[in-house]
């Protein structure tokens, strides 16, 4: 064989596993529009038990073929406060049990489901074409469907064109691949290394699975080696997490260590007693095999194993998930006031893009980060009218300069990944969120500066040491109390957009207008009077006025959420 061959050989395997990699994509994609929405509701009604979580994330896995959307939606979910640690926990054992279905799919139809006869394979093209019945379909919801149907016959076609690329075993390369597995557990541990090396190189535990189930069902390796990559799989898509994680926050990296630990948890429970587990497998497969008569056994064996690992692992340590999570938060202790005054997005990783409907939900966690800021920031304000000195002053006059900045790249930064999540092919209800999300950071931007303004003014103030009576003192105090209450219920709001109390927040709205205008009436009428002078009446109109705008930033959020108009 010389280097010509050798490299077509290569070229073909890159091209057939890059079909099957779009493949993987263009089913998820279309699986997710069609179901998104639904499935992140499924998420958020998780009760407080294990199996709750381990069903919903099972469940919403096998639908959208993507183990990394599930536990994105579960990170997210649990920052918002929607699942508590523990909730994630379990629903990222059920997404481990989920990527067992693209196994069997690609070994019922990807290996057993057609000829190799055939110059052209009968299973993917009769599945693309009733996928055209879907596509060509007036509804975006069946469209979608279409999509996903059309992304298995693409994944069935690229497998195929996979075991084709692959050259028949030869002799030496049989003896040298055999001597590997000459070494006992030491062979074993090895594998599972190698197992978690390629897993990291292809970023695809769906591809890693298909490659092992071709390299066994073509005889380059034996059903124990199969095993050990099977597991070494299982650990090397724990990287991932682990590096998305270093951009999030404590609850992130926490469900990122609980993956590892629990993948690391189940490679040593296999271990243990690797090979009559390795027996068993293989007798219940043999049985099975009679069912299955044009699926190879030792594919066949390798599914049932990878099946068996994440279902029985998952079993076991589920009544261990208290201790699962007393060991993530030894390993990522939390932090006071973590991040508060650096700028750092915690759940929107801008290098990896999943799919727009569940990449709305990290935006969205990012949002309500973006809306805790702004309420701290607002929370300075009082400081700067009670401090005693220069310094103490300077020193709070800094940190809302700071969270100025920071509310000003967090608009941009999350205005930007909206902007590239809204570029892809979307479903309309994502288009829709997408613009609502786009005029919620407009706003808590706006927030920001009315907040930076109004210090400012505090500031010019004090520089020409312009003093307020005690009335007036009281007067704007309750008007920032006003505004408080504005911005708690905005806060509120965000955290669930399908139940948000509009009433509450135009009654706010409505409070602090009231008080805007009685505090002006008052106010032209102590100028007719002559009770304070115009430098002292400009910066109290100036400042009741801004809270006021703060106040129209804070109803424009609500109003976005609940769809209506900005006038």
């Amino acid at each position: 064989m010389n280097f010509w061959d050798i490299f077509l050989i290569i070229l073909n395997l890159v091209g057939a596993l890059a079909i099957f990699l779009f493949a993987m994509k263009l089913m998820s994609e279309g699986l997710q529009k069609y179901a998104g929405s639904k499935l992140r509701h499924i998420l958020t009604k998780i009760t407080g038990k294990p199996l709750s979580g381990i069903l919903a994330g099972t469940g919403v896995t096998a639908i959208i073929q993507s183990s990394t959307a599930t536990t994105v939606m579960a990170v997210g979910f649990a920052g918002a406060g929607l699942l508590t640690l523990s909730g994630a926990i379990a629903v990222v054992m059920g997404a481990n049990i989920g990527t067992t279905i693209t196994a069997w799919i690609i070994t019922l139809f990807g290996l057993g489901g057609h000829s190799g006869d055939s110059a052209v394979p009968f299973m993917p093209m009769l599945i693309a074409a009733i996928s055209l019945f879907f596509i060509f379909s007036k509804k975006s919801k069946m469209q979608y469907l279409g999509q996903a149907i059309m992304g298995l016959s693409l994944l069935i076609l690229g497998l195929g064109l996979m075991g084709d690329s692959v050259p028949p075993l030869n002799e030496d390369v049989a003896h040298s691949i055999a001597a590997w597995g000459q070494w006992g557990y030491w062979s074993i541990l090895l594998f599972i290394v190698v197992g978690a090396v390629l897993c990291i190189i292809l970023q695809t535990s769906s591809a890693m699975t298909a490659v092992i189930l071709l390299m066994a069902s073509q005889g380059w390796i034996d059903f124990p080696t199969s095993m050990a990559l099977v597991i070494g799989q299982n650990l090397g898509t724990t990287l991932t997490a682990q590096v998305v994680a270093m951009t999030t926050g404590t609850t992130g990296k926490r469900t990122a260590r609980a993956h590892l630990v629990f993948n690391v948890a189940g490679a040593i429970i296999f271990l243990i007693p690797f090979y009559p587990i390795c027996n068993a497998v293989m007798f219940i497969s043999e049985k099975l095999d009679v069912l299955l008569p044009t699926v190879p056994i030792i594919p066949l064996a390798i599914t049932v194993f990878h099946t068996l690992f994440n279902v029985v692992t998952t079993i076991i340590l589920a009544f261990f998930i208290p201790q699962i999570v007393k060991i993530v938060e030894w390993l990522v202790p939390e932090k006071q006031d973590e991040g508060e005054e650096e700028f750092r997005l915690m759940y929107i990783e801008p290098n990896l893009l999943s799919t727009a409907e569940l990449n709305l939900q990290s935006a969205k966690s990012e949002i309500e980060v973006f809306s805790k800021r702004v309420l701290r920031m607002y929370t300075f304000l009082p400081g700067l009218r009670t401090a005693k000195n220069e310094d103490e002053f300077e020193a709070i006059m800094q940190r809302i300069e700071k969270y100025e900045g920071i509310t000003d790249r967090m608009e941009q930064e999350i205005t930007k990944f909206l902007t590239r999540v809204g570029s892809g092919d979307v479903s309309q209800h994502a288009s829709e969120r997408i613009s609502t999300m786009l005029r919620i950071i407009d706003n808590l931007e706006s927030i920001g500066d009315a907040i930076f303004q109004i210090a400012m003014t505090r500031k010019s103030k004090r520089e020409d040491a312009v003093h307020f009576d005690a009335s007036q003192n009281a007067n704007l105090a309750h008007m920032s109390e006003l505004v408080q209450k504005a911005l708690d219920i905005m806060d509120q709001n965000l955290k669930d957009y399908d139940n948000i109390d509009l009433d509450a927040a135009y009654a706010a709205e409505h409070d602090i207008n009231a008080y805007r205008d009685l505090l002006r009436s008052q106010h032209l009428d102590a100028l007719k009077l002559g009770i304070y002078d115009y430098a002292i009446g400009n910066a109290y109109s100036g400042l009741y006025a801004l809270y006021e705008k703060l106040g129209d930033y804070v109803i424009n959020v609500s109003e976005a959420i609940g769809g209506k108009k900005e006038d």
